[in-house]
């Protein structure tokens, strides 16, 4: 068996809360890097439908949306983000 390090790479991550006004915050963000519509609020369960590379996901308030090493977006649950990434501090 080989083993493998994750290679140390910066990330831009952001926390949804929840809500209208966070989830179009979000949206903006993803679409100003995107082509557009990549991302969508669901008012009736609070979540944002995010076009991924595996396909739409759906973030749910407390996950994390990630922009990738390739510009990609993804959403992250809290558990995971917090075991994988720590903050950087310039």
């Amino acid at each position: 068996m080989t083993m493998f390090r994750k290679k140390p790479v910066v990330i831009e991550a952001r926390h949804y809360d929840g809500g209208r006004e966070a989830a179009y915050s979000l949206i903006d963000w993803i679409d100003q890097d995107a082509e557009g519509n990549d991302a969508v609020y669901d008012p009736e369960d609070n979540g944002v439908a995010i076009k991924t590379l595996e396909g739409v996901m759906t973030a749910v308030p407390g996950d994390w949306i990630i922009r990738g090493v390739q510009g990609e977006f993804y959403p992250c649950k809290p558990d995971i983000f917090a075991a994988t990434y720590d903050e950087v501090t310039q």
